[in-house]
């Protein structure tokens, strides 16, 4: 298997150096042969693109793409995805919110449990994190219930940043929305194509606040309940 690390990234000077640095120490199982950074810069206004241009120098590894004007988080996913050559595709926040040491966790539920899509949960018991912000917690929770009935499935954390799929799978999906509310989409098309396709596991999560440098705003939630309606129960493409 080949894996793809995507990370779109945006404003994160402070943190995506550190980033690349965990995801660099991984010791990946053994299944895993071969694998590839893909950074796609959203148009950032501070150095993160230069740091990390500077970082990637004799790291044949980590490919960097940039957009030249910003286009959201999504936009930046099907960029990445566009330039990867893995088997599968993981999803990377530039923060440092999640954990790389849970990627061989889920890479390892992939195979095992035989599916292709392997979801992180934040709230899966097992795990040690910081309290949440509860207006978020709140509307994540009820955002996640209402597609878990739309869909018929059991799932707990819908927003959660970790998300491990197949090309395969992804082939099968056409992926529209552009900012946060792709990762609903994402989810929630992929349980209609099958809905024993998916797994869940529990990971580390270290919330930020607004001014720590959260980038989820109050109209992302609108958009979100709206993706969850288009695709859950208008079951629009």
């Amino acid at each position: 298997m080949k894996l793809s690390i995507i990370i779109p990234l945006y404003n994160e000077e402070r943190y995506i150096l550190e980033v690349l640095s965990k995801l660099s120490k991984i010791q990946f199982p053994d299944f895993v042969y071969n694998y590839e950074i893909i950074v796609v810069d959203d148009c950032s206004r501070d150095a993160s693109f230069e740091k990390v241009a500077k970082f990637i120098k004799n790291r044949s590894y980590i490919k960097l793409l940039h957009h030249e004007v910003n286009k959201g988080k999504g936009a930046a996913v099907r960029t990445g995805i566009q330039a990867a050559g893995g088997d599968v595709f993981l999803i990377q926040d530039a923060d440092l919110e999640l954990a790389p040491c849970d990627i061989p966790v889920m890479l390892r539920a992939m195979k095992s449990r035989n599916v292709e899509f392997v979801n992180g949960s934040r709230y899966l018991n097992g795990m040690d994190r910081r309290r949440f912000q509860y207006r978020r917690y709140f509307f994540n929770k009820l955002f996640t219930n209402i597609a878990a009935i739309l869909t018929q499935s059991k799932i707990t954390d819908m927003a959660c940043g970790y998300k491990l799929f197949h090309r395969n799978l992804y082939e099968r999906i056409q992926l529209k929305e552009d900012r946060f509310s792709f990762e609903t989409e994402l989810i929630i098309k992929a349980l209609r194509v099958k809905k024993e396709n998916l797994t869940e596991v529990p990971v580390h999560y270290f919330a930020r606040n607004g001014a720590q440098g959260k980038k989820l705003k109050s109209i992302d939630g609108v958009t979100i309940f709206w993706a969850i309606i288009k695709y859950g129960l208008l079951r629009m493409n």
